[in-house]
């Protein structure tokens, strides 16, 4: 934990000491640290193109075109979060590659409560939050053919020192700051988050037991599974109330007309019938 009366410009991160202490992961000597960058999911894509190697880590300071899911933007200014791009070469079928976004919300809530004691919600399929407020995001890219996965990229965007936000945001966003009063180093929640996520991927090596895994865990950790009455932006809008996965790890919803499988739309809470 930082000194409370320390700003949040004074959160470096100590590249030697992270490598040090990944040592015998999948990411030790692949860290890669930018001071100010447009996005780290674009730079990972380009680097994946180029032939960057399994398990590069790509992290910044500040994003100046921070990316979110859709055309939405991740704000992301200087020394105030964890912004970091995960590359991926993974030995799975296209239609598992969702496993590897759930994997990755559980690799941040393990490291949260790891390193501030806090259990965030994890809302499907790519959002964590404390109630009704987001503090991290999850963006999974990748370049597949019909049989293969050529390569995934997982970016993270974790709010952690900010103190406000503008008020459109306020009633949908929060960070580590605002729900403790203190500064989180940031070199402690990335090293937390690799290491769970090494343990992630090392569980991954086996789809199915992995699959059954994360399943459950969400169950666990989420209110967003079971038995929460959502509206899904996908298409035509529906409500309904959340039945959990399907094996595939798609989010399952009951609506008035039967069970109805969530693809990609987002999920947000509905209101009482």
């Amino acid at each position: 934990m930082l000194d409370p009366h320390q700003t949040p410009f004074e959160d470096p991160f100590d590249l030697p000491a992270l490598d040090a202490a990944l040592a015998g992961s999948l990411f030790a000597g692949n860290l890669y640290y930018f001071p100010s960058i447009g996005s780290t999911n674009t730079h990972a894509m380009q680097q994946a193109d180029a032939g960057a190697p399994d398990s590069s880590v790509y992290f910044a300071d500040e994003q100046t075109l921070g990316r979110g899911r859709g055309a939405h933007a991740w704000t992301s200014p200087p020394a105030s979060g964890l912004y970091v791009s995960i590359l991926l070469r993974p030995r799975i079928a296209p239609a598992d590659v969702l496993w590897l976004s759930l994997a990755a919300g559980l690799a941040v809530h393990r490291a949260i409560q790891t390193v501030t004691a806090l259990q965030p919600d994890l809302r499907w399929p790519n959002d964590l939050l404390f109630g009704p407020r987001k503090f991290c995001g999850i963006l999974t890219e990748l370049n597949a053919e019909v049989t293969r996965v050529r390569h995934a990229v997982i970016g993270i965007g974790i709010n952690v020192h900010q103190p406000h936000f503008p008020p459109d945001l306020s009633p949908i966003a929060t960070s580590l700051f605002l729900e403790t009063g203190r500064n989180w180093a940031r070199q402690d929640l990335l090293l937390a988050l690799l290491q769970s996520l090494d343990l992630e991927l090392v569980a991954l090596a086996d789809p199915a037991s992995a699959a059954q895994s994360i399943r459950t865990r969400l169950e666990q950790h989420s209110s967003w599974i079971r038995g929460k009455r959502v509206r899904v932006d996908e298409g035509e809008p529906f409500t309904g109330v959340t039945e959990g996965l399907d094996p595939r790890g798609f989010l399952q919803v009951r609506t008035v007309s039967g069970v109805r499988t969530v693809l990609s739309g987002g999920v947000r809470q509905a209101g009482p019938a």
